[in-house]
């Protein structure tokens, strides 16, 4: 394994020397991305020890580290790790990242900050709460800080992930994409964080870098409750399986074995059948594909057991259930008056007793499908951690 730090800078002429000196201090080869700077930030690398690669125009932070990518291959090198020329990081917990590559050298290792300082404002904290969890929607993978953008690469992952964006959101894309390609991705508490406040002037470009960073995310979100497997470039469970219009019995193969242990298929059912069961109109498949997502489960699954809760079934207990509740007897009359006038109170009814009956028909439903999977698969198929 061979790593190289890699500093992609775009005007920030007064806090880059003393980053790069500082890495150089902890590590011998460092590559510098000047990405269209008009303040001469590469001018103040004169003298240093640093392979240095410029672009002539603004080209984004990431296409500086594709470029940095590249470069990095052909100077031998097996791993890059990223830090912001903004001055907020220090270069000094480059070790951390490097005894984290050895021993997972097929792993992204993503930075986690220290935010429990007075002077990193609330907001700042909720934004970072709110991307770890959409993050998780998006993936199923739980990680503490998705933001920070001091990070280990291994150049394989990077090389072989089809990555589309070249600015901001490229670092939410490589991040996302890789866990979607069964990349594990491993964090370290970074001590050397320096919040500070940047003052930003309003103008088109600031406000584009924004939106743009903004509907990345929601395609990426929208993309992953799709029940459509993503590409792999690492199965831990199966080689790849290929997915294709041309081959759709294959194809409706690979999409229900996906996430198929006794547990997961049990979890997948019960989580159809809890959403299912609640009165949320028109909002059933949305809510299970993104709460499928969240938890890491199977979709087809899960929007399959839903179609048990469709009415007029699941909705009369639930009614009953809530009636019962509000009056202390069933409702035996069915009528205009009860059905039509009386809606609301009847939708009201639906909720409360949905409430008590979804986890009741959840651990039901799971049970079932875990006794019925557990007996199906093959014992040669079932593997028990130590």
């Amino acid at each position: 394994m061979k790593i190289i730090i890699v500093i992609p800078v775009y005007n920030h002429s007064t806090t880059l020397p003393g980053l790069v000196n500082g890495a150089l201090a902890v590590h011998d080869d460092v590559i510098v991305v000047d990405d269209g700077s008009t303040d001469k930030s590469a001018d103040t690398l004169a003298g240093l020890n640093v392979h240095l690669i410029n672009h002539e125009k603004n080209l984004g932070k990431g296409a500086a580290i594709k470029t940095a990518t590249r470069a990095a291959r052909k100077l031998g090198m097996t791993h890059i790790v990223t830090i912001d020329a903004n001055g907020r990081y220090d270069s000094a917990d480059f070790h951390l990242f490097a005894e984290a590559v050895k021993e997972n050298a097929d792993s992204i290792i993503v930075g986690r900050r220290n935010f429990q300082k007075s002077e990193v404002p609330i907001l700042y904290r909720f934004s970072r709460y709110l991307a770890n969890f959409w993050f998780q929607v998006q993936t199923g993978v739980n990680l503490s800080d998705v933001r920070c953008t001091f990070r280990a690469y291994p150049l394989a992952v990077l090389e072989n992930l089809t990555l589309r964006t070249r600015r901001n959101s490229f670092e939410v894309e490589v991040l996302t994409k890789a866990a979607w390609a069964g990349v594990a991705l491993n964090e370290v508490n970074i001590y050397g964080y320096f919040h500070r406040l940047e003052k930003h002037k309003f103008n088109i470009i600031f406000f584009m870098d924004n939106l743009r960073v903004t509907l990345f995310n929601f395609h990426l979100t929208m993309r992953s409750i799709v029940p459509w497997p993503h590409q792999k470039i690492i199965s831990k469970d199966r080689p790849e399986e290929k997915i294709s219009v041309l081959h759709p019995l294959q194809t409706i193969k690979t999409l229900l074995t996906e996430n198929t242990a006794p547990r997961q298929l049990a979890a997948a059912g019960a989580l159809g059948v809890f959403i299912g069961t609640l009165p949320i109109f028109g909002l059933h498949n949305i809510a299970i594909l993104f709460a499928a997502s969240y938890f890491r489960l199977n979709k087809v699954v899960a929007l399959t057991t839903s179609g048990l809760c469709v009415p007029p079934f699941v909705p009369a207990l639930c009614i009953e259930a809530g009636y019962f509740m509000r009056h202390g007897s069933f409702l035996t009359e069915i009528s205009i008056n009860t059905l039509g006038y009386q809606a609301l109170d009847r939708i009201y009814e639906w909720l409360i007793g949905s409430l008590v009956l979804a986890p009741v028909f959840a651990i039901l439903v799971g049970g079932i499908i875990f006794l019925i999977t557990l007996f199906l698969k093959k014992p040669g198929e079932i593997h028990f951690k130590s």
